[in-house]
């Protein structure tokens, strides 16, 4: 598994080259492997290819083509919009995309009680870990991933396609890529660890 640590990448390129649904089913098998806070598992998957995958992209061209106008949700990161506009012609790019739910929450732009941030902020960290096991998988199979979070530029458009009142917490793209990024720099381990 560290060969697939090494060897992943975030890829915005791909091929129109369809997955398997074997191989989608073994992807999704291993987010069902990770770690999570009290045993919750509170994530679900939605799997998107084909013309829903195109409804979906499409949902997402127009959620951030209002934010453009309104900057209602992230006002101070209208910045990146253009990097979320960038965000649809990958996933237009790429043949499936799999939109991955938090089930035991709900929209992120609603205040919550401490505690219950707190079990948010677990909830999160348990579909992060399950995220990092699919995209891992997915480059095991030789293909190529981009984890999405430009989904809170068309947050309430998205869940109202897809029908649920789970939060959204991302999407990511799958697909045989169409490049071969090198590898990001890193922060060299004397700047992140501490001994004591």
């Amino acid at each position: 598994m560290i060969k697939e640590i090494e060897n992943r990448r975030s890829i915005r390129k791909y091929k129109r080259h369809e997955i398997s649904k074997e191989i989608i089913e073994d992807i999704i098998y291993s987010t069902t492997l990770a770690p999570s806070a009290k045993n919750r598992q509170p994530w679900k998957f939605i799997v998107y290819q084909g013309e829903e995958k195109s409804k979906l992209v499409d949902v997402m061209h127009q959620g951030i083509k209002s934010e453009k106008i309104t900057h209602k949700l992230m006002p101070e990161w209208a910045f990146a919009i253009p990097d979320a506009e960038n965000t649809v012609r990958v996933m237009e790019e790429a043949p499936c995309l799999i939109a991955v739910l938090n089930t035991n929450q709900k929209t992120p732009f609603d205040s919550i009680e401490d505690e219950k941030r707190i079990v948010e902020i677990c909830d999160s960290l348990s579909i992060g870990a399950a995220i990092e096991n699919m995209i891992l998988t997915a480059t095991s199979y030789g293909l190529g991933t981009l984890w999405i979070a430009n989904t809170c530029f068309a947050y309430n458009e998205l869940i109202d396609f897809i029908e649920t009142d789970s939060q959204l917490t991302g999407i990511v793209a799958i697909g045989f890529a169409n490049e071969a990024p090198a590898k990001r720099p890193r922060k060299p381990l004397t700047d992140i660890v501490e001994y004591r």
